[in-house]
């Protein structure tokens, strides 16, 4: 019984780390994150403010929270607490964090 539980906590580890590694798989290269730099001092927005919400990658950002596109990314951009931040749009998890 007592292997039995380790093996099952083990299990829920490995688990629980594959699906950490997943969340980080996202990769922008520099040629994105030039474009995407370049982009959002072209177009300022107003910054939002989220009280209570952190901006760390993997952070969903609510609904209430428009998405800006930028032009050939595929991900959205928007401004909360004066930095800007690059979003996934389809699961609204942020990618990356300017500074």
């Amino acid at each position: 019984m007592r292997m039995h539980l380790s093996s099952a906590a083990a299990a829920l580890l490995l688990l629980a780390s594959v699906g950490a590694v997943a969340a980080q798989d996202v990769v922008i290269t520099p040629e994105q994150d030039t474009v995407v730099r370049e982009y959002v001092k072209k177009q300022p927005l107003a910054s939002v403010k989220l009280p209570g919400v952190e901006l760390n990658v993997g952070t969903a950002l609510p609904d209430t929270v428009e998405l800006h596109e930028v032009p050939n990314v595929k991900y959205r951009y928007t401004v909360v607490d004066n930095r800007t931040v690059l979003v996934d749009p389809s699961t609204r998890k942020i990618v990356k964090v300017y500074d």
